[in-house]
């Protein structure tokens, strides 16, 4: 009797009764198929999951590395404009009127209407409101004159050396007889840096 004969007389059921090297063969089969998928279940799947994690970890690596190389190479242009913001900063708190400042300032805001030709209804300061690094001075003013006039005044306004900004601005007629009298209800501001107040108490 052949082998392949003898392999179809095996009995499935009842491998105790099978010829001893059949038996071992089957044993050393099993042990294979065992060490084999223990090996690929434990050992290859787990490096696999591992591997997918380090390229995980590699891709953000690179995607970290890569912005981070964009900021070092933009350092220069980045330091440029930090300067120019703080160039632009500087030269608008040198625009904000000082504490001994502000009342001339008033009487220039007040000039510049007299000056355009408008005759002035009220000028009044409503006292300081302080924000977070400065304080606004709002002022209620009330002129009359032309509507040549009024763009003249709002020219001079704008052409002040302090920043003076101009709100709520409301224009009326001031008389149904003459076409171009005109009466200019406005809120103009100018603002006062606050550290010259901290500067200040720790002088005195």
């Amino acid at each position: 009797m052949n082998i392949l004969e003898q392999l179809r007389s095996l009995d499935t059921n009842d491998p105790g009764r099978w010829p001893l090297p059949f038996r071992v063969a089957a044993v050393v089969i099993a042990f294979l198929f065992v060490a084999v998928g223990g090996t690929y279940w434990f050992v290859v799947k787990t490096d696999m999951q591992t591997l997918d994690r380090r390229k995980r970890e590699e891709q953000e690596l690179r995607a970290t590395f890569e912005q981070k190389q964009r900021k070092a190479a933009n350092f220069d242009a980045y330091r440029e404009q930090l300067a120019e913001i703080e160039r632009s900063f500087g030269t608008m708190l040198r625009q904000l009127p000082g504490k001994t400042e502000v009342p001339s300032l008033l009487v220039d805001i007040s000039q510049t209407g007299l000056a355009a030709g408008l005759e002035e209804k009220l000028f009044q300061p409503t006292g300081e409101i302080q924000k977070d690094f400065y304080a606004e001075l709002p002022i209620k003013i009330r002129l009359t004159g032309s509507y040549h006039e009024l763009g003249n005044f709002v020219s001079g306004i704008a052409s002040l050396p302090r920043i003076v900004t101009l709100h709520d601005i409301t224009i009326t007629r001031a008389s149904q007889d003459v076409f171009d009298e005109l009466t200019l209800d406005v809120t103009a501001k100018t603002y006062r840096y606050l550290d010259e107040d901290s500067a200040e108490d720790s002088a005195g």
